[in-house]
């Protein structure tokens, strides 16, 4: 039983580009205890921090966790690679910091399917907000929020050129790819500042990591919501020195990614019933969409009317290989034991 140490108002399960955001923000006015588990190690490599670092830290397994699709048979059956960072930050510290906010409609269709407050009007507000932007304000972009985006600090004679020909065979040239129009091509902008990465850990938790209130655990991976009497009240995780269990008074915030955060769900119960049977997980509630549709943005298109690629973790933390029958489907399990925090991540 977790004691009154162990016992938070929030958890958050997964410090990547989204977990620092939610723990700094539920920590800000000093009232909230929170606990942030990250399963792979702090932020301390200087790779991160270089911006050409993502070279390295692109096949790193100490700050990655190296995903691979399935395999595929529209490509021989060779499975692709999908780089997801294992570090505080998450995939914000080992990406390629291209400032990328997505196309309005796309938003707009969220809204038109039901999801209020997340068409582009809406959030917009939201992205100049967070932004602290080297060019200035204006219709589009704000200063003074907590991450950085700059341009690039220099200019190549081979890429203008390339954007010279995009120009003459027709291509408009954009200046902002977060602006008016985001068709044509350019430069893009990144999240960096002084020449270096700036990770959501950079912006918003390194910050945050002196109130009191708010816990960082590392090495720190979750494996179960649990769950009683139908209320998520804590969440089991697995370190080096063993299985951990911590107890929220107020609410968990699952934010291991697309493939860590369904993950945890299944393995908490919470799933498509027959897939959780067949594991031989007890089922807690019967969720259909759970680690379905599930797409590889940075896949190659794979033909018109084809199935989306299906996407596999290539890697699952030490400890589930004594759950019998609790493999998830599409989960190749790869065993280290020098790897203490055990694997892919929640």
């Amino acid at each position: 039983m977790a004691g009154e140490a162990d016992t938070y108002d929030f958890i958050v399960t997964g410090a990547g580009s989204a977990g620092c955001v939610v723990a700094a923000r539920l920590s800000e006015s000093g009232r909230h205890r929170v606990l942030l588990l990250e399963a792979g190690p702090p932020d301390r490599n200087p790779w991160i921090h270089i911006p050409l670092g993502f070279t390295k830290t692109y096949v790193d397994p100490r700050v990655n966790w190296k995903f691979e699709t399935q395999p595929q048979p529209q490509l021989a059956n060779r499975r692709l690679y999908l780089p997801r960072g294992k570090t505080l930050g998450g995939s914000s510290s080992i990406n390629g910091m291209v400032y990328m906010r997505g196309h309005h409609a796309d938003y707009d269709e969220w809204r038109q399917r039901g999801c209020e407050g997340w068409d582009w009007d809406s959030v917009l507000p939201y992205f100049k907000k967070a932004e602290n932007q080297t060019r200035g304000a204006d219709e589009f972009h704000g200063v003074g929020g907590p991450l950085n985006v700059s341009d690039q600090p220099g200019r190549f004679e081979l890429t203008d050129a390339v954007l010279e020909a995009c120009v003459q065979a027709g291509i408009p040239r954009t200046a902002d790819f977060n602006g008016a129009q985001q068709e044509g091509c350019g430069y893009y902008q990144t999240t960096t500042s002084n020449k270096r990465r700036w990770s959501t850990a950079k912006a918003y938790l390194h910050p945050a990591r002196q109130r009191s209130n708010l816990v960082v655990q590392t090495g720190a991976h979750a494996t179960r919501v649990l769950i009683e009497n139908n209320r998520a009240v804590g969440v089991e995780y697995q370190m080096a020195a063993g299985r951990m269990t911590a107890r929220a008074r107020g609410e968990i915030v699952v934010s291991g990614g697309a493939y860590g955060s369904p993950q945890l769900l299944l393995l908490s119960g919470l799933g498509p019933v027959q897939h959780l049977q067949e594991m031989g997980i007890g089922v807690v509630r019967d969720m259909p969409a759970v680690e379905t549709h599930i797409v590889a943005s940075d896949a190659p298109p794979t033909g018109m009317g084809e199935p989306p690629v299906p996407v596999a973790l290539a890697a699952v933390m030490n400890a589930l290989s004594a759950a019998a029958g609790r493999r998830l489907r599409h989960v190749p399990v790869r065993m280290d034991p020098a790897d203490p925090s055990g694997g892919a991540g929640a």
